[in-house]
């Protein structure tokens, strides 16, 4: 996607923020809320591409929806410091919107995700998120469709459940669970603290999910979230992406059969002060290298789980 415009965007300034009440930009009083991107790398209302396709490279409208989604009208909270009420507001307005993208047949698919920090490039650290909705399936997400119809059609049952069974059976990269979700680092890793959160139900998007499992998921990611922040004692960059079933499929294999809810994180950090970068071998040819060992950093992690548990007591 060519989004030139998006080169513009403003770093925040010192002394306002567009996301906070009394700037004009936001109601004056939210606990959640949707906000139409400023900066939309696709729209529902496309300019025409630029005459530059030929025989060979093809063009077409960049179609689509990019909202933001803002967690708090505080400017300095972070997501752990959120209770879990609030983030269940947060969860239920994801799941609204999801519904909203997935009501226009255009869009294939809704991607919900978080970008933290500035080593990630986050330009307003006002506490927020967003959702893409394009008008095709991700790369990404078409590799996982692929492997997850190919291991059912060989197995006969979900490759996530499977995955999720052999990291409870091994336990050693298990880092906490609760009676709806599963957070663990996979044996795959390609980021020492690149965790998963994992519906322990089959269910293929966050809408499927009921109110209590609602809940349970703010609390899960809470917990994450803190978790990450309590390794080294400051706010973690990360970047979260949540990965739900396509929507107006049209591709082969039944999502339900084969996909499964789960969060990714990201984040870019090996160490308190180190960077892990993406070099050739893992930007060229996507061969990760992950420098450390995930049992021992599924270990760290859970002493970081318990001590953000311990200083809140009022998780769930």
């Amino acid at each position: 996607m060519i989004a030139s415009h998006r080169q513009n965007r403003p770093q925040m300034p010192k002394d306002w923020c567009p996301f906070c009440p009394g700037s004009g930009q936001v109601p004056d009083h939210f606990e959640v809320l949707k906000y139409d991107n400023d900066f939309p790398a696709l729209s529902q209302n496309p300019p025409a591409p630029d005459d530059v396709a030929t025989d060979f490279f093809k063009t077409h409208e960049s179609y689509g929806k990019c909202e933001v989604i803002l967690y708090s009208p505080e400017h300095t909270i972070t997501l752990p410091q959120l209770s879990v009420p609030h983030i269940t507001k947060l969860v239920d307005l994801w799941c609204e919107r999801f519904e909203a993208m997935a009501g226009d047949p255009k869009i294939k698919y809704v991607f919900i995700f978080e970008n933290r920090g500035d080593v990630v490039g986050v330009t307003m650290p006002h506490p927020h998120g967003q959702i893409y909705g394009y008008p095709f399936v991700p790369k990404k997400i078409q590799l996982e469709l692929a492997s997850a119809k190919e291991f059912y059609e060989d197995n006969g049952e979900c490759i996530f459940c499977r995955m999720k069974k052999e990291e409870e059976d091994f336990g050693k990269r298990v880092i906490f669970k609760n009676e709806h979700f599963t957070v663990f680092l996979p044996f795959f890793t390609e980021y020492p603290y690149g965790v998963y959160i994992i519906s322990n139900a089959h269910k293929q998007n966050i809408c499927e999910f009921t109110q209590e499992e609602r809940v349970a998921l703010a609390s899960t990611l809470k917990q994450t979230a803190g978790m990450l922040d309590s390794l080294f004692g400051y706010p973690f960059p990360y970047m979260m992406c949540m990965h739900n079933a396509p929507v107006n499929y049209e591709g082969e294999g039944d999502p339900k059969e084969i996909y499964h809810f789960h969060i990714e994180f990201f984040p870019p950090m090996r160490s308190a002060d180190k960077q892990k970068f993406n070099a050739s071998s893992e930007t060229g040819v996507w061969a990760h290298c992950n420098p450390t060992c995930p049992e021992e950093k599924a270990e760290e992690l859970r002493a970081a789980h318990r001590r953000f548990c311990e200083q809140n007591p009022d998780v769930e």
